[in-house]
């Protein structure tokens, strides 16, 4: 579980890139929706990633 939590925003991350990926390789690159979904996704990943590897090396 522990590690589980420690790469929770790595694959959050990894999630958003195959958002991004497979909206370009279906060329829906122009809906907003797709791309606000995949940056919040690759934001939330990276936030994640930081406060809980800070909260669990603590």
């Amino acid at each position: 579980m522990k590690s589980l939590l420690q790469n929770l925003g790595v694959i959050l991350v990894i999630i958003g890139a195959v958002i991004l990926i497979a909206s370009y390789a279906t060329g829906n690159v122009n809906d907003n929706t797709v791309l606000g979904v995949s940056l919040l996704v690759v934001v939330a990943g990276l936030i994640s990633y930081i406060v809980l590897n800070k909260r669990i090396t603590d």
